[in-house]
């Protein structure tokens, strides 16, 4: 088979399309024939050198597919070959075929085609694990999304939406403040313009975001729990501003607040199934009814991943890009 490889670290240009040996599944395990990927932060990072995978995990970048399962290891029930499924992976979505833990296994959405549901398992995964599981996101409170119109944004969005929560996000632009309202945001904030501790305190009568879900990590720390309500919750799950922030621990107490951080690449394996679990059983049923749905900016061949990257780069894009198989 055909992946994208890295043999050194670098830019864009670090991502090399070649031919490498054909995974074999272990027990537990399915082998998937890939339609799609999609690419994430983590895949710019690992390609740089700042992420490398998991002990036991597929070389090549890649946290989550699309496709037809092609072959059942031992001990595996309940899937057959030929099922389309999309899958959260530890790496090995920019290849043509790719082991998957059963556990990390979902069956495409109805009214969502095989390639588009490679834009679904890593972000539902992570805003169900974070915003719901982790800092318990209730009807009628108030949840900031920082990067709204990205693929965790715009998921963050939907799914805080259809549980009847309040939502406010940051963008840098006009238009992607516009994508943001359409798919439900109640409150706008350009973060190139705009102080989004004193937007949020106005939009909420001065008592701050209940749950705010952060990809800034230290850039952003002491602001968000300047914005958290009494009560509030901050999830980190990236840090794109950078690792190390001073926390101030007495604003934290006076607001009986909390501060979470959680990646899913290097959970253990029965992590990621209950979560997945938590997914099937608590998101598929809106994102079959249509309630919720992927936001692909646009699709490129997999071997173009080089040009994939450059695109999530320049963060010019809304929603997921996807890496679309060979067919």
């Amino acid at each position: 088979m055909h992946a994208i490889t890295i043999p050194e670290p670098g830019g864009p240009e670090a991502l090399v399309w070649t031919e490498v040996p054909d995974p074999v599944p272990g027990e537990g395990e399915v082998l998937v024939e890939v339609a799609a990927s999609a690419v994430n932060r983590a895949d710019i990072m690992q390609r740089q050198g700042h992420y490398d995978p998991p002990p036991g995990a597929s070389p090549y970048p890649g946290l989550e597919c699309s496709g037809r399962i092609a072959a059942i290891g031992a001990g595996v029930s309940g899937w057959a070959v030929g099922d389309e499924v999309c899958a959260l992976l530890a790496g090995g979505g920019y290849a043509e075929k790719v082991a998957v833990p059963a556990g990390q296994l979902l069956p495409v959405p109805e009214g969502v085609g095989l390639s588009q549901a490679a834009a679904l398992p890593e972000v539902v995964c992570t805003v169900w694990s974070n915003v719901f599981m982790v800092a318990h996101l209730r009807p009628g409170e108030t949840l900031l999304v920082h990067g709204g119109s990205s693929g965790i944004g715009t998921m963050a969005i939907q799914l805080a939406k259809a549980v009847g929560a309040k939502v406010a996000v940051t963008a840098g632009t006009k238009e992607k403040l516009e994508r943001c309202a359409e798919l439900g945001a109640d409150i706008l904030i350009n973060y190139r313009e705009q102080d989004f501790v004193a937007e949020i305190k106005e939009a909420t009568g001065g008592a701050g975001a209940d749950v705010i879900l952060d990809n800034m990590g230290a850039k952003y720390l002491d602001r968000n729990v300047q914005a958290l309500a009494v009560n509030g919750r901050l999830a980190i799950i990236g840090m794109q501003g950078g690792r190390k922030g001073e926390l101030n621990i007495g604003t934290l107490l006076a607001k009986r607040a909390a501060v979470s951080a959680t990646s899913l690449r290097a959970r253990p394996l029965e992590e990621k199934a209950a979560i997945v679990a938590a997914v099937r059983e608590h998101v598929w049923p809106l994102v079959d009814g249509g309630h919720v749905r992927p936001i692909v900016d646009r699709e490129l061949p997999m071997s173009d991943a080089p040009a994939a990257h450059q695109v999530v780069e320049e963060s010019g894009h809304i929603g997921k890009v996807l890496l679309i198989a060979a067919s």
